[in-house]
């Protein structure tokens, strides 16, 4: 067991499970429990701790419905949800660069614990890896009125959390061997949104200098939506759409009013754009904390310091359709009606049917949807950045398998455990297609390199893009895929534009 030592109180972790020689710390408090007084309003400092905290399993998590496999539940009463996890191969005094993730799930479920996110095969690589839980949902996504004048709840407080876990890395990184001036941040789905936002975000500006966004999903709040959505929770819970109504309402009653007011609008295909896949919640943008979105931050060059790497699935929806979480589209009533509810224009449409003229209803929509939330979304952020100054490298990842007695495709989430280096968990089988091959084992180490390069230096081993155009590494487990085919599914949106889409 080895001993470090934070501005709260010493820490002790353990060999990591998978290589003996990368400490593990799971679990340690980077700022107080958001709950009680401290219920909706911005993160505070964690209480400091005498002697030595052994920091063996990994900290509740945030309040949320969802059981995922082999990750923990919430229990109602967890209550000291905002930790972090470490995996480190060095020691204080060392000056490895830092990577920090940000986990995703829709802004509602997910953790740091999830076996895809273990660090210790990016620790080998030679950095210190962080990461952490922040609040979800209502909690941490929910916009609550004032308190009064002396108790104002801020939106996005799951983003204020991820910088005061930040804060937390650049005040005790060096302990574990980190340098606090080479940090990169990084997620994926809702998480690469969030990172995108840090960008963004006169709170986090200098925390860190790279950032690492997999799949970025077009979906941010206006200060209008975001309390429409406040109302609907709040009626579901029975409760008025106060501070004074909302704090009086457990944390479970509000996940519960929050499921249930999603579910209506699956079941319901005159809710609008919300049918088709009922996230609720997502940033709030145009206020204090969030002035702008990120990609029209990012445009405006926000954060041109910052250097980027983008990367998405070429196949991101047919996931959730897998999983059943989204909409059934049918028939060209169907598939017409979800093109009206996103104001898609007809030649966006009959473009991707001539790009897939085998390709049924419900795959010309799982093709719309997958690149308007999160493909095209991701690319533009990416090519916004580069025009504003700012240092940009794009990937693709196109890697399908057939196992499982089915096809499973480049889809969304199924690129994180090559990245990770986790392939060989039993419950990352079901995202890659069964346990991995010799050339699934290649691609992963490549692209571990390439995060850890990029970490360190900036550069992953491809050029960077340009404002007018570059190239765009393809990961597949052949070093020589030809991915440029999907560039063809960019041309029609170049013409149709691209909303920018509120939960």
């Amino acid at each position: 067991m080895r001993v470090f030592t934070t501005k709260a109180g010493a820490v002790a972790g353990r060999p990591s499970e998978r290589d003996p020689g990368i400490t593990a710390l799971r679990g340690i408090p980077y700022a107080a429990p958001p709950f009680g007084a401290d219920r909706f309003r911005a993160p505070r400092p964690a209480a400091p701790w005498d002697g030595v905290r052994t920091c063996a399993a990994y900290g509740p998590i945030a309040p949320q419905s969802a059981q995922l496999p082999g990750a923990p539940a919430w229990s109602p009463g967890d209550e000291d949800v905002l930790s972090l996890n470490v995996w480190t191969p060095g020691d204080s005094g060392d000056a490895l660069p830092v990577l920090v993730w940000v986990h995703g799930g829709a802004y509602v479920f997910g953790s740091s614990a999830q076996p895809d996110f273990d660090g210790t095969v990016l620790a080998g690589r030679g950095l210190v890896v962080v990461t952490l839980n922040y609040r979800l949902g209502f909690e941490g996504f929910g916009h609550v009125p004032s308190a009064g004048a002396d108790g104002v709840c801020p939106d996005n407080r799951g983003l204020l959390d991820q910088i005061a876990a930040l804060e937390w890395v650049r005040d005790n990184i060096a302990a574990f061997g980190g340098d606090a001036d080479r940090v990169t941040v990084a997620g994926q789905s809702s998480g690469a949104t969030s990172v995108a936002c840090l960008m963004a975000m006169d709170g986090a500006r200098g925390l860190f200098r790279r950032a690492i966004v997999h799949s970025a999903v077009n979906a941010c709040a206006s200060l209008d939506s975001a309390a429409r959505t406040t109302a609907e929770v709040a009626a579901e819970a029975g409760v008025s759409a106060t501070y004074a109504g909302l704090v009086s309402t457990s944390p479970k009653a509000l996940v519960d009013a929050s499921d249930r007011v999603a579910e209506a609008c699956r079941r319901d295909p005159g809710s609008g754009r919300r049918h088709y896949d009922p996230a609720i919640y997502g940033p709030v943008a145009g206020g204090h904390t969030l002035p702008l979105d990120p990609l029209t931050a990012c445009a405006a060059g926000a954060a041109r310091a910052v250097d980027l790497m983008v990367c998405h699935t070429v196949e991101e929806y047919w996931l959730l359709d897998a999983v059943g979480s989204c909409a059934k589209i049918a028939t060209e009533e169907q598939l017409a009606l979800f093109a009206s509810d996103f104001q898609l224009p007809e030649p966006l449409v009959e473009a991707y049917r001539g790009l897939a003229p085998e390709a049924s209803v419900h795959d010309i929509f799982l093709a719309l949807y997958g690149d308007l939330l999160f493909g095209e979304y991701s690319s533009r952020l990416a090519e916004a950045h580069v025009r504003a100054g700012g240092r940009t490298r794009l990937a693709r990842f196109v890697r399908r398998q057939d196992g499982c007695g089915r096809p499973v495709r480049a889809w969304h989430c199924a690129d994180i455990p090559f990245a990770f280096g986790t392939l060989d968990d039993d419950y990352v089988h079901f995202l890659i297609g069964g346990p991995p091959g010799a050339a699934d084992h290649e691609l992963a180490a490549r692209m571990t390199r390439a995060w850890a390069d990029f970490a360190a230096s900036g550069d992953p081993g491809w050029p960077q893009l340009t404002p007018a155009g570059g190239p765009v590494r393809i990961w597949d487990t052949s070093t020589e895929a030809a991915g440029g085919r999907w560039d063809a599914f960019r041309e029609p949106w170049r013409t149709a534009g691209l909303p920018l889409l509120a939960p």
